[in-house]
């Protein structure tokens, strides 16, 4: 079995859904955009899969295709201008880029729901947390206005809102913005669906509010069993909360690792950069580490390894032959399970 297929999964023979399989996997997904100075291929044969109550954390610098893939995955792509020219996301085995848009609204909420980054931007600033959150039992689940109210009030509660009773009909600008991260996280649960994407859903929080969010969506993770995919820069959010981390740079995943393997040894120069840009406490009075130069132009990628002009480690085999994504082997050969990276010299990376 080749690191692709132990990431990404199998469809079940006949095409329908198996429910021994991950809820969701995407296969070889690419997307690109039709613009002014070229098309931009944003997600460059992603693969990777969420199983229920697992946690998928995907890192990488803005414009490494994170958030694409995943406004793809939830059918909110706009196209044109952009297209997925192949690919497969399956859920539950069932190709949704082969639905209807009737049929993916069905799953839409229902089954897959998304935490968008930006909360205030999200949520509708003219009516209230308690309209907006009993909307979806009103179109859903066909409840009347009180007992929509009476679920949103629950559901206030669920993520910890304080006086929720008395703050439902509270505006979004009445709350800080780890409140209304909040009432963000129970619009995605409102429908208890199996997968959730959390794109980015700390950013612009204070720590102490970035770990409260954090604990509060491990809990009702664990309670709920649900899959959940973590969009992310920040390797410091995810280190207590993920279970396997994709790594992406330039539209593609460079790495793949369980978790605490990807911290105590990274295997590509990329992920090795992320991990030694995280300020310690040991490094007082240091200057912080950077990763010199810049993410690419999608609409220009460099040939072979896109990380090539930034990487200390590039040989003349990395500006000509792209790097696939292969297993990460010990130094005795033995594979290690689920480790994947996309270098030539990922050896070098890992055991020097």
């Amino acid at each position: 079995m080749t690191i692709i297929d132990e990431v990404a999964g199998s469809p079940a023979p006949d095409g329908s859904a198996d429910t021994s399989r991950p809820l969701l996997e995407v296969r070889d997904l690419h997307v690109e955009f039709r613009t002014r100075d070229g098309v931009a291929k944003a997600v460059n044969g992603v693969n990777y899969s969420v199983a229920a109550g697992e946690t998928l954390a995907v890192l990488g610098e803005s414009g490494s295709g994170k958030s694409v893939t995943a406004q793809a995955i939830m059918g909110i792509l706009d196209m044109p201008p952009g297209r997925i020219p192949q690919g497969e996301i399956l859920f539950r085995g069932q190709d949704m880029l082969k639905m209807s848009g009737e049929e993916r609204r069905k799953i839409r909420g229902n089954k897959i729901a998304m935490i968008f980054q930006d909360a205030l931007s999200s949520l509708n600033p003219v009516l209230s947390v308690g309209y907006q959150l009993g909307e979806m039992f009103r179109v859903h689940q066909g409840l009347s206005k009180k007992d929509a109210k009476a679920k949103a009030i629950e559901l206030m509660d669920r993520v910890k809102i304080p006086a929720a009773k008395e703050r439902v009909g509270d505006y979004p600008h009445q709350f800080s913005g780890g409140m209304r991260q909040r009432i963000m996280i129970a619009m995605a649960l409102a429908l208890e669906p199996d997968l959730i994407i959390a794109d980015e859903p700390t950013t612009a929080l204070d720590v102490t509010v970035q770990a409260q969010v954090m604990d509060l969506l491990a809990e009702l993770q664990r309670e709920y069993n649900m899959g959940l995919i973590l969009i992310t820069h920040d390797l410091g959010v995810v280190a207590d909360v993920a279970d396997k981390i994709a790594v992406m740079y330039a539209g593609r995943i460079v790495e793949t690792a369980p978790v605490h393997e990807l911290y105590k040894r990274p295997a590509h120069p990329y992920t090795k950069g992320l991990l030694h840009s995280i300020p310690r406490l040991d490094q007082k009075g240091q200057d912080l580490y950077a990763i010199k130069g810049l993410p690419p132009n999608l609409t220009r990628i460099p040939s072979g390894c896109a990380f090539n002009p930034r990487c200390p480690q590039a040989q003349d085999i990395c500006r000509t032959d792209v790097p696939p994504l292969l297993p990460v082997t010990e130094r005795d050969g033995g594979e290690l399970t689920g480790r994947g990276s996309a270098c030539h010299f990922w050896k070098e990376t890992i055991h020097g």
